[in-house]
């Protein structure tokens, strides 16, 4: 689906917080294993020791590039997660940002709260220059695998020039992990006439218009699938209903159609179509969620995620990290503060 996929020939090294997720190391150190046998990584598996050595012993890694890395606790989805990075300072999120950090990782993967690994992300690696927050974007529709949307639920109240910002990264994104040269940019608005929307629409319109990207317009709801447009922005809150519906829509319409097609379609083929049609609106939970505007690579996924989407995750932000994602962002946001239209 994606340019570049491979092995590589640059060993990326990947701290995964296996105690993050629904299901914890069970499921998160079998994801990671799927994601070595076709990477060339070395797993860095962050969580209780006792734990995963006990879960490592179902498998044969003998000469595998795999390391536990010991941590204590971790941070729930019910936690603040500010007061949960004071209380539990060796918790596995922390503790794999920290490898990060310390130039010990290059890439973080977690299924675990997406608070917890934002706080972790900026608190410990730092926001980009001339960001004020960080966001999750990425493909979010498999009928639409090569449209961006930005920001998947992380901000929940933008200013338009923080959506101008996420405009930007997603525009990297796409250029870079897609590679869609010149990627076109649309604002999503209740109208494609620039007059449409709320008053943060129209704001964010006028600095878009303003700015460097290619910006074509507003654009709805019914545009991620016309083809029109490479990059849709919108704010976190808007973002999260349009990908928790995608989701539930999947799910809906996987039953429906087991209850049409179950006295026409032998069972197992019955199964594929309804697996194929959840997947194709469940995207993030098989491929993840970049974080964009930390000064380091993290991958954030669903906690519900199973073995094979961990392992799409990682595969995503190997990917991100031997194209020099982070990078290629900063050099993006240097551009856009450098110019007058954050200034006026």
């Amino acid at each position: 689906m994606f340019e570049g996929q491979g092995r590589g020939d640059v060993l990326i090294r990947v701290a995964v917080d296996t105690m993050g997720g629904d299901f914890g190391p069970p499921e998160t150190v079998k994801g990671a294993l799927q994601g070595l046998d076709t990477h060339n990584i070395e797993l860095l598996l962050v969580g209780d020791q006792d734990l995963l050595e006990s879960e490592l012993a179902h498998y044969d890694i003998k000469n595998k590039p795999v390391k536990v890395v010991a941590s204590v606790g971790k941070i729930g989805d019910d936690e603040h997660p500010i007061e949960g990075l004071r209380r539990k300072p060796k918790s596995s999120i922390v503790v794999a940002t920290k490898l990060l950090k310390s130039g010990d990782a290059d890439l973080v993967v977690s299924m675990g709260s997406t608070g917890a690994s934002m706080a972790s992300s900026v608190f410990i690696l730092g926001l980009m220059d001339g960001l004020e927050r960080p966001c999750i974007g990425g493909p979010f529709l498999g009928v639409a695998p090569r449209t961006v949307l930005v920001d998947m639920g992380s901000n929940i109240d933008c200013r338009p020039p923080l959506m101008l910002s996420f405009a930007a990264l997603g525009s990297v994104f796409s250029q870079k992990f897609l590679g869609i040269d010149n990627p076109r940019v649309g604002l999503l608005s209740v109208g494609s006439e620039a007059a449409k929307g709320n008053r943060q629409v129209h704001e964010s319109y006028h600095l878009l218009q303003e700015s460097h990207l290619n910006f074509i317009g507003n654009v709805e709801g019914m545009d991620f699938f016309t083809g029109r447009v490479d990059v849709i922005v919108c704010d976190g809150f808007v973002g999260n209903i349009l990908m928790k519906f995608t989701e539930g829509l999947g799910t809906a319409l996987s039953h429906y159609v087991e209850q049409r097609l179950a006295d026409h379609l032998p069972a197992a083929e019955l199964a594929k179509v309804s697996s194929d049609l959840w997947e194709t609106t469940n995207m993030p939970r098989t491929m993840g969620g970049p974080l964009f505007g930390v000064n380091g690579m993290v991958m954030l996924g669903h906690g519900s995620c199973r073995a094979s989407g961990i392992a799409g995750a990682i595969h995503t932000g190997v990917r991100c990290a031997q194209i020099g994602m982070v990078e290629s962002m900063r050099q993006e946001l240097a551009q856009l503060s450098s110019t007058e239209v954050l200034k006026n």
